[in-house]
């Protein structure tokens, strides 16, 4: 989809704001009503906007540990790739996962209420994906820079 100027000032607005009424919207980008909206609309229809959600605070839920987890797979077996990444996806508390180039093959990120959580995690259940060969884990220490809004030159 080729976005123009409204389009992408409708994006940056709701990076920032997904909340915001459609009149709120509509003045905050120069827009009638009527025309934002079909904007809005058109954008989720073609998949530009995958959604609204909350951002939540992990550690006001009790998730005090992020931790970064490489993977390296035994092989790149269709059946084997399958199995790991349905269990990827069944692992609430594995929040991103990419497949990566280089030398592991994905890149875990994972949230946990404390180490000893996190220790589980690791060795009771993502060791133990069929086709894990093995893992090596980056803990974070702070956040510095999460959820920004993605750059719409």
């Amino acid at each position: 989809m080729k976005l123009e100027r409204q389009e992408k000032d409708i994006l940056r607005t709701l990076q920032q704001d997904g909340r915001m009424s459609n009149v709120e919207l509509a003045e905050s980008v120069g827009l009638s009503e009527s025309p934002c909206y079909r904007r809005v609309r058109a954008l989720e229809e073609a998949g530009v906007i995958e959604g609204y959600g909350a951002r939540v605070d992990r550690r006001s839920i009790g998730l005090q540990v992020t931790a970064f987890v490489l993977v390296a797979l035994e092989t790149q077996d269709d059946r084997k790739l399958a199995k790991f990444l349905s269990a990827v996806e069944a692992e609430e508390y594995i929040v991103e996962a990419h497949a990566m180039s280089g030398s592991h093959d994905f890149l875990l990120k994972t949230v946990a209420r404390s180490m000893e959580h996190f220790s589980e995690l690791a060795m009771n259940r993502i060791l133990k994906i069929p086709g894990v060969k093995n893992i090596e884990t980056n803990f974070s220490l702070r956040a510095v820079k999460e959820n920004a809004p993605l750059p719409l030159s």
